[in-house]
């Protein structure tokens, strides 16, 4: 059974699970632990998984970089392959591509209606009116599982501007300075999501 008890849980999904799904899964922690004041998140799990991910493989070092960037904790992470247990669990799948969310889907577990990429969930919460969401009072659960009915409702009305628009590309292999703007696209799909979660804005 998935959302058992008071936890939510998001699921971040790339290829190897050691360069964009480690940056998103550590900002997110980072980011809801600063808006919430708690370090567990408030009842919301975050944690991410590869479709070809490297079991136990340590992030990519350009990777912790980025994360040391923005002050988040790198520590302690190790690779996972996507399982269909992984799937079963979560609340909310966010992938780097397309090709990710279709993976996921196919899949099955009704995975469909919690599955987005990342940038596809931003631009749908963009739209939401955050009045028509539970108060942060009732708890960060209740509202994140509120969160993603209204964007599976909007999906299909608000459709991407292009097709690249959805995709956060793979920095494997890839320089730093790539590295870094792979993180700053992430860092900036993730504050409007991080801020209707929590209902806190990103303080200036």
């Amino acid at each position: 059974m998935r959302g058992i008890g008071d936890t939510f849980r998001i699921l971040h999904v790339s290829t190897g699970n050691v360069c964009r799904s480690p940056i998103t899964e550590r900002l997110t922690r980072h980011f809801l632990a600063d808006r919430l004041g708690d370090p567990r998140g408030g009842g919301l799990i975050v944690e991410s998984a590869g479709t070809w991910g490297h079991e136990g493989a340590p992030m990519e070092a350009n990777a912790e970089t980025v994360l040391a960037d923005f002050g988040a904790d790198a520590s302690g992470f190790v690779g996972r392959e996507l399982l269909d247990e992984h799937v079963i669990m979560a609340d909310l799948v966010l992938t780097a591509t397309r090709d990710h969310r279709a993976q996921v889907i196919s899949m099955g577990h009704s995975a469909g209606l919690r599955t987005f990429t990342l940038k596809e969930f931003t631009r749908l919460v963009r739209a939401i009116d955050p009045a028509t969401l539970p108060p942060l009072e009732d708890g960060a659960v209740e509202r994140a599982r509120a969160l993603v009915r209204a964007a599976a409702a909007l999906r299909g009305w608000l459709l991407a501007p292009t097709a690249e628009a959805d995709e956060v590309h793979d920095p494997y292999g890839a320089p730093l300075p790539f590295f870094r703007s792979i993180g700053d696209e992430i860092h900036q799909a993730l504050d409007p999501v991080v801020t209707a979660l929590t209902g806190v804005a990103a303080r200036a």
